[in-house]
């Protein structure tokens, strides 16, 4: 079959936890398909501007992306599509957090976390790296938030708490469990997977032309959004019963062999 675009999501998927860089190998099966005259690119919760970092600055990896779990896309580096979050929607998010032991909320500018509720020390639980570089604030910026996370410091099961609550209290967001207790706030049925629709549609090819890897419950949309969706060994048990194909692990570079036989016209994939 013609394989058109590629994508895949990125912690856990193609940069294994503790890494901050993806392999040289994941770099160059990307550069083999973009040859191969195959769109391939991220789809990460991140925000773009953190992208070009995971592979060590070689923008061409991610010229077509879809981040912040599809709020930010790109493709063959224009921005063509950055969708927002309300701000009165975004308050009242806030204002259950604050009223939640040990609950955060987080909004970015670019690379810059602000930490409008919650303590470092519960972020630090949650979401190590950001702990480390987020700077608090006392109100909700001015500018339009594109990514905005909710995080516990305590249990999965307080996030999953949380979680619910929010989801049903505010109806403009969908809040997802992208880590056990860190989670993204996305506008209500607004996801990767629609993201990936769109983007499809965008350049003109069918889903069934598309491919694409990832490992967790924030992947489930785009997971189900196409036919040929892959998970990696060690994907959590909502993203391997989604996905259609299975193969090796992050670790391994599984999905870097992937992508270099897609490349080479082959077919990689077996139930």
């Amino acid at each position: 079959m013609a394989v058109k675009l590629i994508l895949t999501d990125i912690d856990g998927t193609i940069l294994p936890r503790g890494e901050k860089v993806v392999s040289p190998r994941t770099r160059a099966a990307f550069h083999a398909a973009l040859d191969a005259g195959i769109v391939v690119g991220p789809a990460s919760g991140r925000g773009h501007a953190w992208l070009p970092g995971f592979f060590a600055g070689d923008g061409a990896c991610c010229a077509t992306a879809l981040a912040t779990n599809g709020m930010q896309v790109y493709l063959n580096g224009e921005k063509v599509l950055e969708r927002s979050l309300g701000r009165d929607a975004l308050e009242r998010v806030r204002e259950v957090v604050a009223g939640t032991p040990r609950a955060g909320l987080l909004v970015f500018d670019e690379l810059t976390p602000l930490l409008v509720e919650g303590s470092v020390a519960d972020l630090a639980v949650a979401f190590p790296s950001y702990a480390e570089t987020c700077v608090a604030v006392d109100a909700l910026p001015e500018f339009p938030v594109v990514k905005a996370n909710v995080f516990v410091g305590t249990s999965p099961d307080d996030a999953a708490r949380l979680v619910g609550r929010l989801n049903a209290e505010v109806p403009e967001f969908d809040v997802d469990r992208a880590l056990p207790t860190y989670s993204n706030v996305q506008p209500r049925g607004w996801n990767k997977g629609e993201a990936v629709r769109w983007l499809a549609e965008r350049m003109g090819v069918g889903v069934d032309e598309v491919v694409v890897f990832g490992d967790a419950d924030n992947d489930l949309p785009m997971l189900r959004a196409v036919p040929n969706s892959v998970a990696v060994a060690g994907a959590t048990p909502e993203a391997a019963a989604a996905a259609r194909w299975h193969i090796g692990a992050c670790e391994d570079d599984a999905v870097a062999a992937a992508i270099e036989a897609l490349a080479r016209g082959e077919w990689p994939f077996e139930r």
